[in-house]
This record gives C-alpha cells, sequence and structure tokens, in this order.
C-alpha cells in the first residue's frame, strides 16, 4: 500500500502540474495551435450562474457551452479520483472532503486567475468543477482500492504526454491552416 499511495501523490501532482498549466499559464507556451498565448492575458469575472445558457438563441452555436460546462467537469474527474483514493481509510468521509479540496481547488484557480489576470473568472466553473471532482471521487470509490494504482498511473502518463506536447510547442501544428479570428 506504500508503493501505491506513493505513486497516488506522484499522479496527484502530476495531474495538479497539467490542470496549473492549463488553467494558469497558456499565455506563456503553446501546444500547436489550439490557442494564441497573446488572447490568454485577460481579466473578467461573472458572477451569473449558467450564464452562456441564457444567451443561447436559435442562431448560437451549442459547442461552446456545451464544450465549456462538460469539459470543466471532465477536468476534475481525474482530481477527484486521486484526492479520493489518497483520502480511502483515513478520513470519515472521502467523497463529501474530495467535493469540498476540489472545489477549494477550484476557488483558489479561479481567484488567482482574475487577480493575475490569466483568465476569465466564472462562478459556473467552480459549480462544474466540484461537479467532476464529486464523479471522480464516486467513481473511485465504486472500483475500490484495486483500481488506485491505475489511477495514479494514468495520471503520471497524462503528466508525461502534457509535457511532451508542451516540448514539440508550435511543431505540432501548421499556421498556415488556422482560420483567422
Amino acid at each position: 500500500m506504500a508503493r501505491t499511495r506513493m505513486a497516488l501523490w506522484c499522479g496527484l501532482v502530476a495531474y495538479s502540474a497539467v490542470m496549473l498549466a492549463l488553467t494558469m499559464f497558456k499565455a506563456f507556451y503553446r501546444i500547436g495551435y489550439l490557442w494564441d498565448p497573446a488572447r490568454q492575458r485577460r481579466s473578467g469575472v461573472s458572477w451569473v450562474l449558467f450564464d452562456d445558457l441564457r444567451n443561447l438563441g436559435p442562431d448560437t452555436n451549442w459547442f461552446i457551452p456545451v464544450f465549456g460546462y462538460g469539459g470543466n467537469v471532465a477536468f476534475f474527474i481525474p482530481l477527484g479520483m486521486l484526492i479520493y483514493a489518497l483520502l480511502y481509510g483515513r478520513v470519515r468521509s472521502a467523497v463529501a472532503l474530495s467535493v469540498l479540496l476540489g472545489a477549494v481547488i477550484s476557488v483558489l484557480i479561479e481567484l488567482s486567475q482574475y487577480a493575475f489576470s490569466l483568465g476569465f473568472s466564472d462562478i459556473d466553473d467552480v459549480i462544474t468543477n466540484a461537479l467532476g471532482a464529486l464523479i471522480g471521487a464516486v467513481i473511485a470509490k465504486i472500483c475500490g482500492p484495486k483500481m488506485f494504482p491505475v489511477w495514479a498511473g494514468c495520471a503520471i502518463l497524462l503528466g508525461v504526454v502534457f509535457a511532451v506536447l508542451v516540448g514539440l510547442g508550435e511543431r505540432l501544428g501548421d499556421p498556415s491552416r488556422i482560420a483567422p479570428s
């Protein structure tokens, strides 16, 4: 179990690094041409719940809110799984604490994005991130401790793949095929 815990901690560190890179540092690197680093330095806040859904009309592209909300949920599922696995057998309500920690981490990211002009802060992000942490913790609970090494290995592998993608940077894309914005 000690090796599994060490692997889980390594997985949590690797996944946290990926999360920080994708939420706080996109202005400083590029993976292909997925985003323009120059456009990442912005700041704003939305306190209106599910504002993206309220502003949809018949001619609106549904991809943006589906990708935004779904992406935020999916982004925190691995975090919820890893936190739950680390808390398993150590605290009484590992699922609830995993959700709470996921929400706190989300709030800290949103506050940092606003304070350092590194992204748009949105209350919806906190809610959908906490939902993702809940889903991750429930999946980890249902699957049980036999899967904990798998979650750790996947998180470590993701960290390595992400580092390679960042290292490849602009070589992953063809700027002539990018539509002007």
